[in-house]
């Protein structure tokens, strides 16, 4: 009877030490769980890669050609004679149209219209006034269409530098072209009351041949 309640004792006090153990267990999993000295173990993500896509070169304007290209031609006392002068222009369009490179070049030329000529110093033959009615390229042929200002004052020098600034302007792209000139829409077959005749179409090699300065 003793040994069994020895046994029984026995018994009671294992349980009570495997219940403080659990106790003890489950306390430290608390204090565990609520000490923000601990650090939380992190699982590490890894995201997927993104592909590199290297940006493509925006294509190049043609500003740079353009200015570099076009000219306007004037007139220069060299010696006590005239000489036509090209003289580079900037070009505000970013273009490789030649009908628009073409027609601000005229529109720099016909705003030097007018000017007085000293010794090394451009002028210009073209009346004040004269304006640029319209300009067509087509392939090798160019049509310049002027307002009526173009054939009103000076002798037969006048005419001649200002038809030479015209058609070298024209050509200042493409040195072979053929150019149509236009007064209002029509022809010109004379400039000037003198009646300077003109056939068309003109080329750099025929004024050259037919208006000698």
């Amino acid at each position: 009877m003793e040994q069994r309640q020895a046994i029984c004792q026995l018994s009671l006090g294992a349980k009570g030490a495997i219940a403080i153990l659990l106790l003890t267990i489950s306390s430290g999993a608390v204090l565990t769980s609520c000490n923000p000295n601990i650090p939380e173990t992190t699982v590490p993500t890894t995201e997927p890669t993104k592909p590199v896509t290297t940006p493509k070169p925006s294509p190049q304007t043609a500003t740079t050609t353009a200015e570099t290209k076009a000219q306007i031609y004037l007139l220069e006392d060299k010696n006590g004679k005239f000489q036509l002068v090209a003289h580079p222009v900037a070009i505000e369009q970013k273009t490789t149209n030649e009908t628009a490179i073409l027609e601000q070049s005229f529109k720099r030329l016909l705003a030097q219209s007018n000017t007085s000529s000293t010794p090394n110093q451009p002028a210009s033959a073209i009346p004040q006034g004269t304006k640029l009615r319209s300009i067509k390229v087509d392939k090798d042929a160019i049509t310049v269409d002027l307002s009526p200002e173009f054939t009103s004052g000076g002798g037969s020098a006048s005419m001649t530098g200002r038809l030479g600034q015209v058609i070298y302007t024209a050509t200042s792209l493409n040195p072979k072209a053929k150019v149509f000139l236009l007064v209002n829409g029509k022809p010109l077959d004379t400039l000037g009351g003198e009646g300077l005749e003109i056939s068309q179409p003109i080329t750099r090699e025929n004024f050259q041949k037919d208006f000698p300065l």
